[in-house]
């Protein structure tokens, strides 16, 4: 799922037909060898790109846990099969942009269903924001990574407060103190 979120980065994989099609045929194996199902990348056409960019920013909303996802959620069908162990399972149908639809939407279902989809989030720095799947114990993160993005935003407010205190102490050198500048008072 975040790697169908995070193709929006430069450059975006959903702009060109050429660069989304490889993105689904590696996307789409990756899929079928982890779900254990035959699945071929479904052909895209350049129509297709504006819909796939429309269910990228609803997926987006939602990992964001905006409550309502906007465009791009059209009704979409999927299918139930029962494998060769008795598992049922669901199976995305479709062509083109639907069956890619049908294959996340299903893939949010199982996610929430198994009280997993809370764990994807965005990264809160804000010049990077990749949607990350939060490994932490406690599903505290907050970056997609520690090193670089936490680092980064650490070192930003860290900064800030540098400045806030520097400025506190100047404002604080440039006003008279408490009953400074009052004449004393002339003994008798």
């Amino acid at each position: 799922m975040h790697d169908f979120l995070n193709t929006v980065h430069e450059p975006d994989l959903l702009a060109d037909t050429a660069l989304a099609r490889d993105w689904l045929a590696d996307a789409v194996g990756t899929w079928a060898e982890l779900r254990g199902l035959p699945a071929e990348p479904p052909a895209v056409t350049d129509a297709d790109l504006p819909k796939l960019r429309a269910l990228r920013a609803s997926i987006a909303r939602l990992v964001r846990g905006e409550a309502d996802a906007g465009p791009g959620t059209a009704t979409i069908s999927a299918s139930f099969a029962m494998s060769e162990t008795g598992e049922v399972r669901l199976e995305p149908v479709g062509s083109g942009w639907r069956w890619l639809a049908s294959a996340l939407w299903g893939e949010i279902l199982l996610s929430q269903q198994a009280g997993t989809w809370r764990r994807l989030k965005q990264c809160h720095n804000h010049p990077c924001e990749s949607t990350f799947y939060d490994r932490s114990k406690n599903n505290s993160g907050v970056w997609c990574n520690v090193k670089t993005c936490g680092n980064v935003a650490n070192l930003r407010a860290s900064r800030a407060r540098r400045r806030e205190r520097e400025r506190a102490a100047q404002d604080d050198r440039l006003s008279p103190a408490p009953g400074a500048g009052a004449a004393a008072p002339e003994p008798n």
